[in-house]
């Protein structure tokens, strides 16, 4: 059970897909100028990770090594295209918002690396719960990168007004707001991993020496 918990919570801090693997850099930067649509990105790009995990877990002995790439492509676009046009069809305003970047979806290199990566060398249980991990993580990070960028360009956040007019920064909603944004959190989340290794070798340091204190001690 810790194990397969541990396959699921991986993608939201320790392999962040944003923050830590400075993956899918593009939706990123570009869709993030709102808490919505960093969320709205972040859901599409999930539900596609989590249903091409699956699949290419499913047909992975019967695929030629050969050509293994040109059918996770197939795959991964045939999601694509199905959540397009359900966005196209029941989120119209957001999918008009995002554009491009949805189809974009296709070339998502968390979602093609994970299939090559995991989904090909594992079950499907496993590849569904890294899947939807690094889904949630990828969506968790244009949330927080998106939600920064409204609150200090516009002042709301999921357009709910928090101060207004009062503090913006009308750069947070322009491309050197989204790198600057990103570089900080990068920052913080490469602080926090420091600190946990550290924190677990002065652990493992402690019980080592703890080890040594009772052999000695059975010694004498």
């Amino acid at each position: 059970m810790s194990s397969k918990l541990s396959e699921f919570t991986k993608g939201i801090i320790k392999d962040n897909p944003t923050y830590v693997q400075v993956l899918g850099m593009c939706p990123t930067l570009a869709t993030t100028t709102s808490a919505k649509n960093g969320l709205g990105m972040g859901l599409a790009a999930t539900a596609v990770l989590v249903m091409s995990n699956v699949v290419i877990s499913a047909i992975r002995k019967t695929v030629p090594e050969k050509i293994r790439i040109p059918i996770f492509i197939t795959v991964i676009a045939t999601f694509v295209t199905i959540v397009d046009l359900l966005m196209h069809a029941f989120t119209y305003d957001l999918w008009k918002t995002l554009g491009l970047f949805i189809p974009l979806i296709v070339v998502n290199c968390i979602i093609m690396g994970r299939a090559e990566a995991y989904a090909s060398k594992h079950g499907v249980v496993d590849s569904l719960l890294d899947g939807l991990g690094m889904g949630v993580g990828f969506t968790l990070s244009l949330v927080l990168l998106g939600s920064i960028r409204e609150l200090f360009g516009n002042g709301t956040i999921f357009d709910i007004t928090i101060w207004g007019k009062a503090f913006n920064m009308f750069v947070m909603i322009l491309p050197p707001g989204a790198y600057l944004t990103l570089g900080l959190l990068a920052a913080l989340f490469a602080a926090i991993s420091i600190n946990k290794e550290e924190r677990a070798k002065k652990v493992a340091q402690a019980q080592q020496a703890q080890q040594t204190q009772q052999k000695a001690g059975e010694v004498k």
